[in-house]
């Protein structure tokens, strides 16, 4: 079951370390024995709800890039026009983004498919797995890595996986390595992005799939790894244009990192649309490229509020995130902040 996982991955609801979001999960009400401490109440207005995520979107974006300086004067360089005119035609035209900058892996839905299909034999799913040896390799690296690792001996199968972490775990773990394959980010000056938006879209996922319904998990897993591809796009536009730029152009102006803010969402749910995704992934993604609104659409909110906490968890790990601006956000994802300190101590192990 993926609550046993999260119990032993976050040790959640384990004594004096509980992890709970005021917003009530199905999981806490089944397991509630005491009051919740409340969140503290905070007036805060649309607009400065609006500004707060924009402002940690873009000092996450200040994480992912390794330069240090962010020019607040709202003017663009020569690489970042270049990068937004990318930007703007790739909005009109997401068949040839999908195409040539960042494809979908053409078996990811349809292994996934597969692997929720409960009449497969669990000897033909294993054998259906290791016919691709790469992606067992990543699987039980996975397995493996200090996030999940469930024993003190390394898994060294598939089918030693699957007895240890379960089919439905098993089968988030390759959807998870299927759609690794699209952050391929080979330049070192590029590199740390590839590392830490791969390790905000697993945070997202898992996140995601703790706050739902249990019949959502497995959709909100996937949509939280999803939700970010139109960040990849972009990224990938900008490793290009990176090549012709002129010597000291870096993308650090704040209007820079504004524009993929708003942008890459919107990106991400036409990049859905043409990937010919389920509609309920596609609806959710397009809700939520709406930055200036709080989702009301059950798997758009699940995203929208383990993306605000990853973020926050993540700026807070190299003290980027100022205090004040921690308390507003986490008010509107209702997480009072003893919850929040404990979920970023376990969100560090990934």
């Amino acid at each position: 079951m993926v609550i046993s996982f999260f119990k032993n991955l976050f040790n959640f609801r384990d004594h004096n370390e509980q992890v709970k979001f005021t917003g009530i999960t199905t999981v806490e009400k089944r397991q509630q024995t005491k009051p919740k401490a409340p969140v503290p109440a905070i007036e805060i207005t649309v607009n400065q709800a609006a500004e707060s995520q924009l402002d940690l979107s873009s000092l996450f974006y200040s994480l992912l890039f390794s330069n240090q300086q962010t020019t607040v004067t709202g003017i663009a360089n020569n690489l970042e026009r270049s990068v937004m005119r990318n930007i703007e035609q790739a909005l009109s035209s997401p068949q040839s983004i999908a195409e040539n900058v960042l494809k979908l892996p053409s078996k990811i839905l349809e292994l996934d498919k597969k692997l929720a299909d409960d009449s497969i034999e669990t000897q033909a799913l294993i054998k259906l797995i290791e016919q691709d040896p790469l992606l067992c390799v990543e699987v039980l690296k996975l397995c493996n890595s200090s996030a999940f690792k469930r024993a003190n001996s390394d898994v060294s199968s598939i089918q030693q996986a699957l007895v240890q972490v379960g089919r439905q775990q098993l089968r988030q773990f390759i959807t998870a390595c299927l759609a690794r394959q699209l952050i391929d980010i080979k330049p070192i000056y590029f590199r740390r992005f590839g590392a830490e938006i791969w390790r905000h879209s697993m945070q997202v996922a898992f996140l995601a799939s703790e706050l739902a319904k249990p019949d959502q998990r497995d959709s909100a897993f996937l949509l939280g790894l999803l939700h970010d591809v139109g960040k990849i796009a972009i990224f990938k536009m900008l490793v290009d244009a990176f090549y012709q730029a002129e010597p000291g152009d870096q993308p650090n102006s704040q209007l820079f990192k504004q524009v993929m803010t708003t942008k890459s969402l919107t990106l991400s749910a036409l990049l859905a649309r043409y990937w010919q995704l389920p509609q309920h992934f596609e609806t959710p993604l397009t809700l939520l490229a709406n930055s200036n609104i709080k989702p009301t659409d059950d798997m758009a909110l699940l995203v929208w509020k383990a993306n605000i906490i990853s973020e926050c968890s993540m700026l807070k790990q190299v003290d980027k995130l100022p205090k004040p601006a921690l308390t507003v956000l986490l008010a509107q994802v209702e997480c009072n902040e003893e919850d929040f300190i404990a979920l970023h101590q376990k969100l560090m192990q990934f």
